[in-house]
């Protein structure tokens, strides 16, 4: 079989609507689109979100707040999930990138004290909370925050 060759099943794909050919097909004329007006026009219609000239939703409701597009989004890491290395392991971003909790390291992770931690391991991190840091050093190892 080629790609010239191939076709939907009979009966599948019915055929177009042919509107404005005549006014036996019953779209003839106005073909469908009423008589005047601006949606009856050719490129006529409304943007997106206009309301007749009322005062759209998008600007009666309050803003609040504002995005910093400079902020680093940080991967959450519980410390739960640093037992699957070896004792006196060095961890960074690349090394839990390679053991597929991280999508990408590029922006680097955040530690989060959840969970246990039972072998020294040591951190080196973008960001860690005072529960991972006081944990992690507690079972002998040490978090770096870089």
């Amino acid at each position: 079989m080629r790609l010239h060759e191939l076709a939907p099943a009979p009966g599948s794909r019915p055929k177009p609507t042919r509107v404005g050919r005549g006014i036996g097909s019953g779209l003839g004329k106005t073909a469908g689109r009423g008589h005047k007006g601006q949606k009856a026009r050719s490129g006529g219609g409304v943007r997106r979100g206009f309301e007749g000239g009322q005062m759209p939703l998008s600007r009666r409701i309050p803003k609040r707040g504002f995005t910093n597009i400079f902020a680093r989004k940080l991967n959450i890491i519980n410390i739960s999930d640093l037992d699957r290395f070896e004792e006196d392991s060095v961890i960074t971003a690349e090394t839990l990138r390679d053991a597929g909790l991280l999508k990408s390291g590029r922006n680097g992770f955040k530690l989060l004290g959840k969970g246990e931690v039972t072998k020294r391991l040591f951190v080196k991190a973008q960001a860690a909370s005072k529960s991972a840091i006081s944990k992690i050093e507690a079972a002998g190892g040490k978090v770096e925050v870089v």
